[in-house]
């Protein structure tokens, strides 16, 4: 059987066209505004609720950060992009906070780029899954004028050692001098609403799939980033007056514990009403008072 030759306008549509869909997986929502207007892939209705007009312009706004992903050698294939875990994550979480705080929050939750000057109309930022996260010059420029200035970025859901050093060397360019430091349970960040009495092991948080297991496996790490995946590393970058500008959440996924409370109890309860919760409103809760 003679082999199939496509005629090469043919060859140039399907090329294009693969070209199109993997800029698409990259950036499947280049033009949103909010995370309402990314698909949900829970099945479940994000909450909605209205803000009082009074409050418009004081609520808290979960601003997530929209960044570029790359493939390189050494990366990890299993690593996500900027739109993990979203709507559902953002805006339960920001329910959960307006309900559980004095905090209010905004219904619908942004999506922001380094490069916009609005950045610095938030002082807290979101960025998930950086394993293949990469920064432009001026967005690394961007990052660091916004955290020296006051700004408050957490970092979560990302495995292993090749997602970290992904990750740590991206921060490096923002901040070449500083180094990220391991954060002890003991430091108030842990406990300023929450008093968070688990030990740091047991403050890892899985995907759904995984924590379901858990009842009967025992493991709580996700699968596939190796023995260094195990491990929880909360971490920290702070500047020259001890002033928390970076907190990072290295081997758990908070993310998956705001976005997947409805549909699994056990998960619900074990992971995301004990930790995913308590630990992201302690964190903005004091990103927002120091």
């Amino acid at each position: 059987m003679k082999p199939l030759r496509l005629p090469f306008a043919v060859l140039l549509m399907l090329l294009l066209a693969g070209l199109a869909l993997a800029q698409w997986r990259r950036n499947p929502t280049p033009q949103a505004r909010t995370v309402r207007e990314i698909p949900s892939d829970t099945g479940e209705d994000p909450p909605t609720w209205k803000l009082d007009p009074e409050f418009a312009k004081d609520a808290f706004t979960f601003a997530r950060v929209r960044y570029s992903s790359i493939s390189r050698r050494g990366w990890d294939r299993r690593a996500g992009d900027w739109t993990t875990d979203a709507p559902d994550s953002d805006l339960n979480f920001s329910f959960r906070l307006q309900q559980m705080t004095s905090i209010r929050t905004n219904p619908d939750g942004d999506i922001v780029d380094l490069t916009d000057p609005k950045l610095f109309d938030y002082p807290w930022i979101y960025i998930v899954e950086p394993g293949r996260l990469i920064f432009s010059d001026e967005e690394v420029a961007m990052l660091r004028r916004y955290l020296v200035n006051g700004g408050f970025l957490m970092v979560d859901d990302f495995w292993g050692e090749a997602q970290w050093e992904n990750f740590y060397q991206e921060i490096k360019r923002v901040f070449p001098k500083r180094e990220p430091e391991e954060l002890e349970m003991s430091h108030q960040i842990f406990h300023c609403v929450f008093d968070i009495k688990l030990d740091k092991q047991q403050m890892q948080i899985p995907n759904f799939w995984t924590g379901e297991r858990s009842q009967d496996t025992g493991v709580t790490w996700e699968d596939g980033h190796g023995e260094d995946s195990h491990d929880v590393h909360f971490k920290a970058i702070f500047d020259d007056q001890r002033r928390m500008m970076v907190f990072i959440a290295h081997n758990t996924d908070n993310g998956d514990g705001w976005e997947r409370e409805g549909a699994y109890q056990y998960y619900f309860r074990e992971f995301s009403e004990k930790k995913a919760y308590p630990l992201g409103i302690n964190v903005v809760f004091y990103a927002m008072t120091h």
